[in-house]
């Protein structure tokens, strides 16, 4: 047999007779026993900086061919229709077929980071100048609400309840808004064949469709191996047309590496050469992880997803920035629900779950309302005690990061990014001390400022909140006084209600599946028997829980979906930021004075998970989406249905167009 190599790559040549490369079309050579140089051009196994040996004294003695080799470095022929079509950085796993891989962009380094990404459309310092807010130019709006309107002269109350609402500024739809650069993360593996492949791709569709030109997207796909599908690419009306190609040449096969595909994206925004101003990653992905557990990334973890979250993503480890969060979507009941739910919770995403698979698409609208309607970005919450003896004892702040400080005298909550309407509820409990007679007649527990940044124009904004005041008689007589706040009670509720969930999820995982029900009627009880009967966000909450605890009755409801209905609602009152969730069939029914939402899909309602964190702007888009999807259904059943027969017994129409009525 003739041991012909290609002397470039060293593919083996088909035969004796073969004279070329049949890959990389480089002249047959036989390989000489000396010297062990590199050909010309080639850097070994793809480091930079390493320079190669000149042609001249190639051992091979040949020069170095118009392109390098496909198989190694990824590269397509000169002429490949989609040079927005990228692959994965080199690998020498499995190759793919070399004549179906697009080009390696010119400006990937050979270490798999992206900087090839397409430049913003106007500088960030111009757009600062000359566009308006997206919001209505109103500021961030900051209010505190106090548990009770009085507090007796000579009676001291510990753990006092305080409310902190923040509410960020309404959209203006006829300002620019912030720019986008999104990274959708997508799982191609061998589960995601048929249909499901085909409504993740009409859900990008609308995706790409609702971006605006000076927004940036990437898609990457991954299986067992992770691919960035198209480069980080403005959607104007030529990118929108070659992403959507891009999106249809996806097809299904292989394991799930949901670790690959998170890295790529990681790559993909850490190589930028240029930022929009909001940045996120989607993620979607119908099954478990096929590749990494049990591997080395978590040994000994005890069950910890930590090892799936790329540094760069992850809260708190982005060298001192703010994590890029990762929306997670699990498809249908065979993901990882506790996975998705860890990813999303590393790096401030929510994670929503889709048990009907047809409305994935709204699912991610809600999701992309949001990002496309960002209002304010690190914002910061400030709480000092004017009063000398009032201290601050807890923070009930959900993910937020929360402190105490000065042993009580001051506080803060960090929150970081709000959607245009979207409102943030903090619950500050406060020791209020005795006053004396001479003292005032009011106490004042805390007095909060927020500091933050307009999203549009990045401009530093502050704004002072209402002081929380209590009234001090010397006796609290009136039924005013003795009027505890609707605000208060209702967020105190909707906190103890996703405590409750969380504490009915741990029984559920011991097997305790009684006690998680009984968790969760219990509160439902409480709603029942209190003055929060009529508030429609309570009702929301206790509808809420009443589908929980019909999907945790038993093992098989609560692992096929309780698991993830009950993570994406901790995840939704975690964040308070709207959570999708879907299934098919209500189990519980609104016997709070609640009506449950409309059905989201044929003959299935929609939970009212996380309803009252909805922004308006999500529900407009979410109803763009529902719209859409109806008409397209609609024309998919006029083309199934059969033909209607005419009277006269013939398929075709009397006249089609094309030939004259001999009777006219």
């Amino acid at each position: 047999m003739d041991t012909s190599r290609c002397a470039v790559c060293f593919h083996p040549l088909l035969g004796a007779a073969a004279a070329d490369c049949r890959v990389c079309s480089t002249a047959a050579k036989t390989p000489s026993p000396f010297g062990s140089s590199s050909a010309p051009g080639f850097t070994p196994f793809g480091f930079s900086g390493i320079p190669s040996a000149p042609a001249t004294s190639s051992p091979f003695g040949f020069g170095c061919p118009p392109t390098p080799c496909p198989l190694l470095f990824g590269h397509a022929p000169s002429d490949d229709p989609n040079p927005f079509l990228t692959p994965r950085p080199a690998s020498f796993g499995e190759p793919a077929s070399p004549f179906a891989l697009p080009p390696m962009p010119a400006n990937t380094n050979s270490y798999g980071v992206f900087d090839d990404d397409e430049p913003v459309e106007d500088p960030p310092a111009a757009k600062q100048l000359e566009a308006p807010s997206s919001t209505t130019n109103a500021p961030l709006v900051l209010k505190t609400h106090c548990e009770l309107p009085a507090v007796a002269r000579g009676g001291a109350r510990d753990s006092f309840a305080v409310l902190v609402h923040a509410k960020a500024p309404a959209a203006d739809h006829t300002a620019p808004r912030p720019s986008l650069d999104l990274v959708t993360v997508l799982d191609v593996s061998g589960s995601m064949a048929g249909g499901k492949l085909a409504l993740l791709k009409e859900a990008m569709g609308f995706v790409i469709d609702k971006l605006g030109p000076a927004d940036r997207l990437s898609v990457v796909s991954f299986s067992h191996q992770a691919r960035r599908v198209t480069r980080l690419t403005r959607m104007s009306d030529a990118g929108k047309a070659s992403t959507k190609l891009s999106v249809e040449s996806l097809s299904a096969g292989g394991g799930t590496d949901i670790l690959k595909g998170l890295d790529m994206a990681a790559k993909v925004l850490d190589g930028r050469r240029y930022k929009n101003t909001v940045a996120s990653v989607i993620l979607l992905s119908d099954g478990q992880d096929t590749c990494n557990r049990q591997s080395y990334y978590n040994y000994g973890a005890n069950n910890s997803y930590d090892y799936l979250v790329p540094r760069s993503l992850a809260a708190g480890t982005n060298d001192g920035n703010r994590p890029t969060p990762v929306h997670t979507f699990g498809f249908g009941t065979d993901h990882d629900a506790k996975e998705m739910h860890a990813v999303a919770e590393a790096t401030g995403g929510t994670y929503s779950f889709i048990e009907n698979q047809a409305v994935v698409q709204d699912a991610f609208a809600q999701c992309i309302g949001g990002l496309l309607s960002v209002a304010v970005q690190e914002a910061w919450i400030a709480v000092t005690c004017p009063h000398p003896d009032v201290r601050v004892r807890s923070i009930k702040s959900g993910r937020y990061e929360s402190r105490v400080l000065a042993y009580g005298r001051a506080a803060s909550v960090d929150v970081g990014e709000l959607y245009a309407d979207e409102e943030r509820r903090f619950l500050l409990f406060v020791d209020v001390p005795r006053v004396a007679e001479d003292d005032e007649d009011v106490t004042r527990l805390i007095r909060v400022s927020c500091t933050y940044k307009e999203s549009a124009t990045g401009k530093s904004m502050q704004v002072d909140g209402e002081d929380a005041v209590v009234r001090r008689p010397a006796e609290v007589t009136s039924e005013e006084d003795q009027k505890p706040s609707m605000e208060v009670q209702v967020e105190r509720f909707r906190v103890e209600a996703a405590e409750d969930i969380a504490a009915a999820r741990a029984a559920a995982e011991r097997g305790d599946y009684a006690e998680a029900a009984r968790i969760l009627d219990r509160r439902q009880e409480a709603a029942r028997t209190s003055d929060l009967v009529g508030d429609a966000r309570c009702a929301a909450v206790v509808y809420e829980l009443a589908e929980l605890s019909a999907r945790v009755s038993t093992r098989r409801e609560y692992e096929q979906t309780g698991r993830s209905s009950m993570l994406s609602g901790m995840s939704a009152h975690a964040q308070q930021r709207a959570a999708y969730v879907n299934l098919c069939g209500a189990m519980a029914s609104p016997t709070f004075g609640a009506t449950p939402a409309p059905a989201f899909g044929a003959g299935c309602a929609m939970p009212t998970f996380g309803a009252a964190f909805a922004t308006p702007a999500m529900v407009d888009m979410v109803g763009s989406s529902r719209k859409i999807r109806e008409e397209r259904e609609q024309q998919q059943q006029q083309h199934s249905s059969p033909p209607t027969m005419p009277s006269n017994g013939s398929i075709f129409a009397a006249n089609n167009g094309n030939s004259s009525n001999p009777n006219s």
